[in-house]
């Protein structure tokens, strides 16, 4: 959890010890990465702790602390890329090789790629399986070897250097970029210290200091070898929470950096908060759920009842993930905060979104020329939308449910969209599909609830859902074995026999006047009131005495 602000009102002399100290910190995060990067995994806490000892005289004890920390934790998001990057060229040659394997032109099935279209995209696609598996082999023995590759300030910024007019950069911006990405002016909080941090601190009223590494330390302003910065700082964004942290001398890191485009200094604070404990699943659904669907542009989302059933209207928070990385970021946080706070404002405890993970279908392999829809599915931030939802809710007390995102958009289209759309309201596939998400996170089928059967041909019109239980007699399926009538439309304590129970219309007696209505059916004492029925089985009574008698 953390916060940003601006540092504003700064003077050169500011300016000038905040690059020094930036400077000097990241050429020894750099020294420090190499000797990370060499020892590979053969690293052990010595070895940290050597590292660490060889930074001190240059710095501090907790600035080589911090150092270490970060290098070490770089190393190791450098290690699971590599893996990453293992996983997603094995998913390519499998593709590859199943393709290959069939005739060309062949056509695909569902989920599964056909052949290839001709004979010489099939030939380059050889030539491209055997570049993948060199590449496979090579980032398989740098793995096992422990061989990473890291590039302080990034891959990109770097390669940018040889395409300067491609990138529209100047070799003197690009010069300023590289500087100040590789600066290192960050450092981690202690708890028990003066207001949460001893390297850099920053006040309730919005002082900061900062303790000067040893060289540095002839800029002091203050005492203790710190300076003191002239501007003064305030979070509008958790400032309540920071300040209590800050008020109980609670461990806070504090992270200055440069925006060299917009020629602007920047602080973040970040903190840890206590881990939640888990509720059970029948307390985060008793007031509901709110299915969350995720695309390519927006969240379709549609509130549901304790049963299942959809509430009111359903809601999209657009969002735009063009543009930089920052700018993506701001636009999910900003998307996830009204999801959030219309939920709270319901009453809702629980979000369900799909487990989406499209790792196995970036692949260009798979998907050959459908170059659009890759790029769709790249540019959904998955995994970085459901944590960052999980760091969300748990601060508004709302629990997030994942549910298996097999089958949602396609039988909530099948059972949703068309009933729940009307002249008013056009229901689209995405909020059906928040309808199935919703429907799977409380644990009912996503089909929607079955109709009462007509009269007399089941259960005089019971209420049947699909929700029921086993042990109720209106549910669909097969019903537990009962003594006694069939079914519910005979009352149990009837005697009558299929031979008594005839119909009362007749319906195969005809006249020249068309169809003719027999009588009801009459008892032995309504029939001859007067005295006994006739002994002969062939004696029967007229039908115009019937009509008398009724």
């Amino acid at each position: 959890m953390g916060c940003t602000t601006r540092l504003k009102h700064l003077t050169p002399e500011d300016e000038k010890v905040l690059t020094l100290v930036g400077a000097h910190l990241g050429s020894l995060t750099s020294r420090d990465l190499k000797a990370r990067c060499a020892d590979g995994l053969e690293h052990d806490t010595q070895t940290w702790a050597a590292r660490k000892r060889e930074l001190t005289p240059l710095s501090s004890a907790r600035w080589a602390g911090s150092i270490t920390k970060a290098t070490h934790d770089q190393w190791a998001l450098a290690r699971r890329c590599q893996l990453a990057h293992i996983q997603s060229l094995e998913a390519a040659i499998r593709a590859i090789r199943h393709r290959l394997s069939l005739p060309v032109g062949a056509k695909g099935t569902k989920g599964v790629p056909g052949g290839y279209r001709s004979r010489r995209e099939w030939f380059a696609k050889t030539r491209r399986l055997h570049v993948l598996e060199d590449r496979l082999a090579r980032e398989r023995a740098d793995r096992e070897s422990g061989v990473v590759h890291v590039v302080r300030g990034g891959k990109r910024l770097a390669r940018n250097r040889h395409h300067l007019h491609a990138a529209q950069l100047t070799e003197t911006a690009w010069r300023r970029r590289w500087e100040a990405e590789r600066w290192f002016l960050q450092a981690d909080g202690e708890s028990g210290k003066r207001f949460g941090n001893e390297t850099i601190r920053v006040s309730p009223d919005g002082e900061i200091s900062i303790k000067l590494p040893a060289p540095l330390a002839g800029h002091a302003n203050a005492a203790h070898g710190r300076y003191v910065l002239t501007g003064r700082v305030a979070f509008a964004h958790r400032g309540q929470e920071w300040a209590d942290r800050v008020a109980a001398n609670r461990a806070v890191a504090y992270r200055i950096c440069y925006d060299v485009q917009r020629d602007r200094w920047y602080l973040t604070a970040s903190w840890q908060t206590a881990v939640t404990p888990t509720i059970p699943l029948e307390a985060a659904l008793a007031q509901g759920v709110i299915g969350v669907d995720m695309n390519a542009d927006h969240l379709a989302a549609w509130r549901l009842d304790i049963h299942g059933n959809p509430i009111g209207a359903p809601r999209r928070f657009f969002y735009d993930l063009s543009g930089t990385t920052d700018h993506r970021d701001a636009q999910v946080r900003h998307a996830l905060t009204h999801l959030l706070h219309w939920a709270r404002s319901r009453g809702v405890k629980a979000i369900a979104i799909e487990d989406l993970d499209f790792a196995a279908e970036k692949t260009r392999e798979k998907h050959g020329r459908r170059k659009r829809f890759r790029q769709v599915i790249s540019g959904m931030p998955t995994g970085r939308l459901r944590a960052r939802l999980t760091s969300m809710a748990d601060q508004l007390g709302v629990s997030i449910i994942a549910v298996d995102p097999a089958y949602t958009s396609r039988w909530g289209a099948q059972h949703w969209q068309q009933p729940l759309t009307s002249t008013t309201r056009k229901t689209t596939r995405h909020d059906a599909a928040s309808i199935a998400i919703g429907r799977r996170a409380q644990g009912h089928p996503i089909r929607r609830r079955t109709a009462p059967p007509p009269a007399h041909r089941s259960d005089e019109q019971g209420h049947r859902t699909v929700q029921a239980g086993l042990e109720a007699l209106g549910r669909e399926g097969p019903r537990p074995r009962i003594p006694g009538p069939r079914t519910r439309s005979v009352p149990p304590d009837a005697a009558r026999t299929r031979a008594t129970r005839t119909s009362n219309t007749v319906r195969d007696v005809r006249s020249r006047q068309g169809w003719v209505q027999g009588s009801l059916l009459l008892t032995e004492q309504e029939r001859y009131p007067h005295g006994p029925a006739p002994s002969s089985p062939d004696v029967d009574v007229p039908w115009k005495d019937d009509a008398t008698h009724t």
